[in-house]
């Protein structure tokens, strides 16, 4: 004969064990929903810059071209523009902190923090 309470108990821990299986799974899962919605960010991120630095590099040859024409010679176009970035350039540094580090890090906490999967009730 059978002992109920040993049956109970079997039962039990093979409940207990198919139920850390499960969120092992559901963990995963939720690894795996965080870490796609990462990389297509960054993936995004990284498309949308290469098309805009590839912009930016063709718009601003053609405006020190223009500006060249304007003062007389072409490559004093080039060096106004580079004087130009020159001074931007230094005001990004000075305030690189403010302008980049922060809202950067803080975007990135925030996506990796976001509590809400399509799993979650």
């Amino acid at each position: 004969m059978s002992n109920p309470t040993l049956t109970l108990i079997e039962s039990l821990i093979n409940k207990s064990h198919e139920y850390a299986e499960t969120r092992l799974d559901l963990f995963k899962l939720k690894l795996v929903d965080k870490s796609s919605q990462v990389v297509s960010t960054i993936a995004s991120g990284i498309a949308l810059f290469v098309i805009g630095f590839i912009f930016f590099i063709v718009f601003n040859i053609g405006l020190a071209l223009l500006i060249g024409d304007l003062v007389g010679k072409s490559y004093w176009g080039f060096f106004i523009l580079a004087a130009f970035y020159a001074f931007i350039g230094f005001i990004f540094y000075k305030n690189r902190n403010r302008l980049f580090k922060k809202p950067i890090l803080g975007t990135f906490l925030k996506k990796i923090g976001e509590n809400k999967t399509s799993w979650d009730n």
